[in-house]
């Protein structure tokens, strides 16, 4: 989940130079070097078959080799479609994977691997936004090298279809499926580039933190990669429904494509989406992102016993059923802003906002005033507690119910995931630790303070004009994430000076507070009431599923 009115990362260009080469089967790939960092770039880089004609709205089909004696992987691959995007930019073709390295590694270097999934909402993101190249470096200087990998995955109704049809074909998640693909492709291939295919950590903000999140429910990732970090989302971060929940969702892309129009509301659609051309297949996705009732159309969804996603976190953690890797998990200070439309202004109307994201298709929710209740005493309209916090009574030309509401949303959707995660980990045995990330963002408005997104500059190392503080934290949680790959633990006493990340334990709740002036552990407790509050009923925010 990602506001893209407020996505803003920005990356330095590469310029490029000679063309080192890595030969996988008979093909031989050239990709370029970034002279200035010492860095080799292999893209574009095929993962799976293009998703066309047949192949649309399936599973991909995993291509580890190319039939090719000859591949230029010198530049990105094309996005996949989405909003906002030049259309000379993105095709459906666009399953292809990266590889940003050291200069000059043998086969035999074995080195770490940082596998990057991006945000968007499920809706817009591409790899070509985010350029490793920094972290890279800073791992080289420290003397704890890695290598950087991402990819594209299936974007809007083409990664992840709704209504019941696509319930019935078994075309659920598909994104997350393009995930899966692309880490079975660094294990079989990432050692030709140099890297150790037995030391994988996946990690990704928003969507792509709720993606991996979901391959931790089942134990689906152990194979893959052997720890993670999450930024600002969980697997229960997104409302997850089942598909025929949001059947007008997919009616409304159907539409959209022109030769299909007729049969939106058939529930035999599959056939003719997958004999219509790209044009009009974009076409139909951009209509139906644009139509959907949500800010978020197109989400993962439960897709049965055998699937990805069987059942909600809660319900599978409870039982054990989730990966025992390693990882680091954190949001941001005030995740909810982003959100939160700015022209909110009523009680009525946030009650109806809270009731119409979270509880009225959930079978079986039982005091459901009681419970909306509750939430608004534990969250009254006193903008001195509201989000952004800690700017007091100041509410930036607004209603003081958008402080009101970003805090429960930010705490329903974020933070109370992050810290159950952290608890049940814990008390798993789970090696864990927990961020809080709190640097000022003197670049965005400040009614949004330090938002959904925040962090992924500081991470990049591409934050515009850093101030001292500003440096200072991006510097350290480079350190953090990249000692973390390296040896999975964020403390190895290389780079910069930076504080000791305590681990998460059941006796020691504490968080990092990532913010230059005042790099420092903080006890998890805060609004400890209210997470509490939502933590104990599960079910109304679409955290767990009725058992009747």
């Amino acid at each position: 989940m990602i506001p893209s009115k407020i996505f803003v990362l920005a990356f330095f260009p590469l310029a490029w130079a000679a063309s080192p080469r890595v030969k996988i089967g008979k093909t031989t790939f050239k990709g370029r070097e970034v002279t200035q960092l010492k860095q080799d770039f292999f893209g574009g880089i095929p993962f799976a078959q293009p998703p066309l004609g047949n192949l649309r709205l399936k599973p991909p089909v995993p291509q580890t080799t190319l039939n090719v004696s000859q591949f230029d992987a010198s530049n990105f691959g094309l996005a996949c479609p989405q909003p906002g995007f030049q259309a000379e930019l993105m095709s459906e073709d666009c399953l292809t994977i990266n590889v940003l390295r050291p200069s000059g590694l043998s086969p035999h270097a074995k080195l770490p691997v940082l596998f990057w999934t991006y945000g968007g909402g499920f809706q817009v993101g591409a790899s070509s936004l985010f350029n490793g190249s920094t972290i890279v470096a800073r791992s080289v200087s420290r003397g704890t090298p890695l290598i950087y990998v991402n990819f594209n995955y299936r974007l809007g109704p083409l990664g992840f279809p709704q209504g019941q049809e696509a319930d019935n074909k078994g075309a659920l998640n598909l994104a997350i499926k393009d995930q899966l693909a692309a880490l079975e492709w660094v294990q079989a291939n990432i050692g030709h580039f140099g890297g150790d295919k037995r030391k994988v950590t996946v990690f990704g903000e928003s969507a792509g933190s709720i993606m991996t999140s979901i391959l931790f429910l089942g134990n689906r990732i152990e194979k893959l990669a052997r720890a993670a970090i999450f930024e600002s989302g969980q697997a229960a971060t997104s409302f997850t429904f089942t598909a025929a929940r949001r059947e007008g969702n997919w009616q409304n892309f159907v539409r959209g494509v022109a030769s299909c129009s007729s049969v939106a509301t058939s529930n035999n659609t599959f056939s003719c989406l997958q004999a219509a051309n790209s044009t009009e297949i974009i076409q139909g996705l951009l209509t139906g992102i644009a139509k959907a009732p949500e800010e978020f159309g197109f989400e993962p969804t439960f897709d049965g016993p055998n699937g990805l996603y069987p059942d909600l976190a809660s319900n599978l953690i409870s039982k054990g059923q989730f990966a025992r890797l390693p990882f680091i998990a954190g949001t941001n200070l005030d995740e909810g802003t982003g959100l939160i439309p700015l022209d909110i202004s009523s009680e009525d109307a946030l009650r109806q906002f809270v009731i119409a994201n979270f509880t009225p298709q959930v079978a079986g929710v039982r005091n459901l005033d009681s419970a909306v209740d509750q939430l608004f005493k534990l969250y009254p309209n006193d903008p001195a507690l509201g989000s952004p916090f800690n700017t007091g009574n100041e509410t930036f030309g607004l209603s003081p119910v958008f402080k009101r509401a970003s805090a429960m949303f930010g705490d329903i959707v974020f933070a109370s995931q992050r810290r159950f995660w952290s608890d049940a980990a814990s008390q798993a045995g789970v090696k864990t630790f927990g961020y809080l990330f709190t640097e000022p963002q003197p670049g965005l408005p400040p009614a949004l303070g330090v938002t959904h997104t925040s962090e992924l500059n500081f991470v990049y190392g591409v934050v515009p004009n850093p101030g001292e503080s500003a440096a200072k934290v991006s510097s350290a949680m480079i350190d953090y994430w990249v000692s973390f790959a390296t040896s999975l633990d964020p403390n190895d006493g290389r780079g910069s000076s930076r504080p000791e990340w305590p681990q998460y334990t059941p006796k020691n709740r504490v968080l990092m507070q990532l913010n230059g002036a005042n790099l420092t552990a903080i006890p998890d407790d805060f609004r400890q009431q209210q997470i509490a509050f939502i933590n104990s009923v599960p079910l109304t925010w679409h955290h767990r599923r009725f058992q009747v």
